[in-house]
């Protein structure tokens, strides 16, 4: 009740009214995807104009404005990078496709975030043909500008970064900044509007009295900053927001502040309303809407605490959107911003501004960003006050928002706090509040990973870890998909990895995962160790994780995991762990890359009938899973894990015969698969791109 009249207060009526209309058509809109397209997707050919360009290692990105926009992918594969710039007409040709969805449950959805950009299609070109070089008056200026910072030795990806918002900075410096909660400072945004405008103030109130006269000045340039910075929603609301506030100073208008930044809120998200999946614009409305509505907590602070207080706030108000993005929170995060805030508004962003326009200051802002880089990566280590929060339903962070709120309004009394931290505290231990078990067949391309989850946050158990060999996209895996999807479960650490065996598609991320997450015990298969094994066990020494080998079975609390393959034979792929489980009654099946000739000897052994799940041998290969095999252990659900378009041409039509009897479900089709056994039922889920 007392919020609801603190509110009522602040808000008036009708504009909530507006507000709860325009989500309500926001949701719609983007549950249903519906949106104009000019293509129908056959297309071949595009001509259009470049707006954006990208170079990463073999691949150049470019946003090309025909129809509508669109995102073309040309990969250079050895070939001389082409000398584009912005305001080219240029013409492709190609194919037209749809981006990917997220086939992993809970992670990065790319469609959604090209949707926010309102880039509807992506054209994989294979030539180009430049057909116009004249450019207009602001291509030829943002040419030039990108020209100049171009010409900056040292500093130039931190001055496109921070002034431009063309973010090119190092992966493990990023993840460290995002860790640390301190991303945000190099976003442009509100912070970057503030600072030019008093900049250009300053300068002009040098030459002119005349206060009305400045502020127009200052509203064209920062309308033209807007469109260098591609219009990205946090530089939009920013802008639109200093716009309309400087309009109340010259015109006496007496409309509130958070009047407009709702009904900024509400013009953007009618324009677009793909922009509620943009993290920048949920950060930037959110925390910008509480600091305007508690500002009487800081505003009349000394420096110190008011930074202390406002990163306090925005740490506050960030916690949800954190959960449900990034799986975990630093609690560190509001004290480092007082560190970090000074740094880079106060210092960095100003000076790469007069670098620009004087490049010899570039050895100065270059040692301050190797001071920011430094300090960063040590914060990033220490990792002892990073909480685990698995993604939750929109209910339970409404609910955050309410006891945040309800916690700021009375921020005297420590009640509400009391309840945010035990919910933040129980929230953490979310984990154990999962009654079923759960197994996760991953999409990790070619390649194998699996998740065998039990109740009660028990055990978890995974068995191989995937590894592309190929190309640049084998390279993060761990890194983007299975570290991320344990996170987003509240899982914290492994009890066991299981590795199949030596190849490279089942163990090439081990490594990397146990370096970078908390890993128990490793068991390898009964061969000999190979070199990549080696190398592998290198790592286990210098983390002192224990590995293991020759298992016949493993205890899983009040289940066991069984070691079926106990021979040795001639290759790595035979020599697979083929593991067995019985979970409330069903029962699995797990074959690695083991051939026809392991699963003769298997069946002779072991009474093995009916299995409910059976992973597929060797991503569905023609030298495993024969018809004697698969009658014999007459499998209800069959699962290959297998990558999309691969090279191996797998899986062998021959083995979806032999096994048309089950239902099949591949991760090049079907993405990431789950199975739950929640109350004695098997249920299935898939991540259907």
């Amino acid at each position: 009740m007392l919020l609801m009249n603190n509110l009522k207060n602040i808000l008036p009526f009708k504009l909530v009214i507006v507000l709860v209309l325009i989500l309500f058509y926001v949701y719609v809109i983007t549950t249903n995807e519906i949106y104009n397209t000019k293509y129908l997707g056959d297309e071949t050919s595009i001509i259009g104009i470049i707006k954006q360009i990208n170079l990463e290692d073999n691949k150049i990105s470019l946003v090309i404005d025909s129809e509508e926009k669109v995102l073309v992918n040309y990969y250079l594969n050895n070939k001389k990078i082409p000398n584009l710039k912005r305001g080219y007409l240029i013409k492709v040709e190609g194919v037209l496709k749809k981006p990917n969805k997220n086939t992993n449950f809970n992670l990065f959805n790319y469609r959604n975030y090209l949707l926010s950009q309102k880039i509807y299609w992506i054209f994989q070109a294979d030539s180009y043909e430049i057909i116009d070089t004249e450019v207009n008056i602001y291509y030829q200026f943002k040419n030039a500008l990108y020209k100049r910072i171009e010409n900056i030795n040292q500093s130039k990806t931190y001055i496109k970064t921070l002034v431009l918002g063309d973010n090119n900075i190092d992966d493990e410096i990023m993840e460290s900044y995002r860790f640390n909660g301190i991303s945000h400072l190099l976003a442009v945004s509100g912070m970057h509007v503030t600072l030019i405008s008093l900049l250009i103030l300053a300068i002009l109130k040098i030459f002119s009295k005349n206060d009305k006269f400045n502020y127009l000045i200052v509203i064209f340039i920062i309308v033209i900053y807007m469109f260098l910075t591609d219009l990205k929603p946090p530089i939009i609301r920013a802008g639109l927001l200093f716009i309309l506030l400087t309009f109340n100073k010259i015109f006496k208008f007496k409309i509130k502040t958070l009047t407009y930044l709702c009904l900024i809120f509400a013009f953007l998200l009618l324009i677009n309303p793909y922009y509620i999946y943009d993290l920048g614009f949920k950060f930037s409305f959110v925390v910008t809407f509480y600091l305007i509505l508690f500002k009487d907590l800081y505003i009349k602070q000394n420096y110190f605490f008011k930074t202390l207080i406002v990163s306090w706030i925005a740490f506050l108000v960030s916690i949800p959107i954190m959960i449900n993005n990034f799986f975990e929170v630093n609690l560190l995060t509001p004290l480092l911003n007082v560190i970090f805030v000074p740094l880079v508004s106060v210092i960095i962003f100003p000076l790469a501004l007069f670098t620009i326009l004087f490049p010899s200051l570039d050895n100065i802002l270059y040692f301050l960003i190797i001071i920011l880089e430094k300090l960063s990566l040590f914060c990033f280590k220490i990792d002892y006050f990073s909480l685990v929060l698995g993604k939750v339903s929109y209910l339970i962070l409404i609910f955050y928002y309410l006891i945040i709120t309800l916690y700021l309004f009375n921020y005297h009394t420590k009640k509400y706090l009391i309840i945010l931290i035990v919910t933040i505290i129980l929230h953490s231990k979310l984990s154990y509040f999962n009654f079923n078990y759960e197994l996760t067949f991953l999409d990790v391309g070619q390649g194998d990973s699996l998740l065998v989850k039990l109740p009660h946050d028990q055990l978890n158990v995974l068995i191989d870890t995937g590894g592309v060999v190929s190309d640049n996209n084998s390279l993060f895996i761990a890194k983007n998909t299975i570290i991320p999807y344990l996170k987003s479960l509240g899982i914290k650490r492994i009890d066991y990895l299981i590795l199949t065996h030596g190849d490279y598609d089942h163990i090439g991320e081990a490594s990397y995962l146990i370096q970078n997450f908390k890993v128990e015990n490793v068991i390898f298969n009964n061969d000999s160790f190979n070199e990549l094994e080696l190398e592998l066990i290198k790592t286990l020494e210098k983390k002192n994780v224990l590995y293991y080998q020759n298992m016949s079975e493993l205890n899983i609390n009040n289940n066991k995991l069984y070691f079926l393959n106990d021979k040795l034979y001639d290759n790595e792929n035979d020599n697979s762990n083929v593991i067995y489980t019985e979970l409330n009654n069903y029962k699995f099946l797990f074959m690695g890359d083991a051939s026809v000739k392991v699963e003769e000897d298997i069946i002779t052994k072991y009474e093995l009938k009916n299995i409910d799940v059976l992973k597929v041998g060797h991503h569905g290969s023609k030298t495993s899973s024969s018809e004697k095999f698969i009658d014999n252990i007459n499998p209800k659900y069959s699962i290959i894990s297998v990558g999309k378009n691969n090279m191996y041409n797998h899986p062998n039509d021959e083995v979806l015969d032999t096994l048309s009897n089950s239902k099949i479900f591949r991760t090049d089709q079907d993405g990431s698969i789950m199975f739950k056994v929640k109350n004695k039922k098997l249920k299935v889920e898939t991540c259907t791109p």
